[in-house]
């Protein structure tokens, strides 16, 4: 029984917990209708705890229409591949969102949290085959800083248990 308790914190720290709001968050809040609304670039990186560091930029594309808001995701990867994604954002009239984007099994969660916004969604990668493989959980919150710049930061988590983060920094292009 001792074991277990030693072991009851470590798993704890383990689990895909929701990220806490960057210490960079600045005094507005980040409407995502709004702050990504016609083009801007990210920048980020993939790192799971296997080891894989993946950098990619993304060209983005926000439109709104009445209450739906599609965000075009073009993204390059610094090994060369390029994947293109769209989501499609619903507004509800409480003030939360649903979403769907190819990849994404069932609807995505979104809400306004404070001065972020937060997004919660499965997805489910494709195997070595192409065929549909393991289903991960993404957990994002999206801050402005007070230059502007949004902050996207996203735990990645599989059974539970955080497995990776992706970090973005998106700005209006130069």
């Amino acid at each position: 029984m001792t074991r277990i308790a030693l072991m009851a914190p470590v798993l704890l720290v383990a689990c895909a917990g929701p990220p806490k709001l960057p210490a960079e968050t600045g005094p507005s809040p980040f409407i995502i209708e709004q702050d990504l609304l016609g083009t801007t670039v990210a920048r980020g990186e993939f790192t799971a705890i296997n080891g894989t560091n993946r950098a990619f930029t993304a060209y983005l594309t926000g439109e709104r229409d009445g209450d739906r808001f599609t965000l075009n995701e073009k993204f390059e990867y610094d090994d060369g591949e390029k994947d293109e994604k769209t989501w499609v954002l619903t507004i509800l009239p409480d003030g939360e969102y649903t979403g769907i984007r190819e990849d994404v099994v069932g609807e995505a969660r979104g809400w306004r949290d404070g001065l972020a916004f937060r997004l919660e969604y499965d997805i489910r990668l494709p195997n070595e085959k192409g065929e549909p493989g393991m289903k991960l959980r993404f957990r994002d919150v999206m801050v402005k800083t007070v230059d502007g710049v949004v902050l996207n930061r996203a735990t990645v988590g599989y059974w539970g248990f955080g497995v990776g983060k992706v970090e973005l920094k998106i700005s209006k292009p130069d």
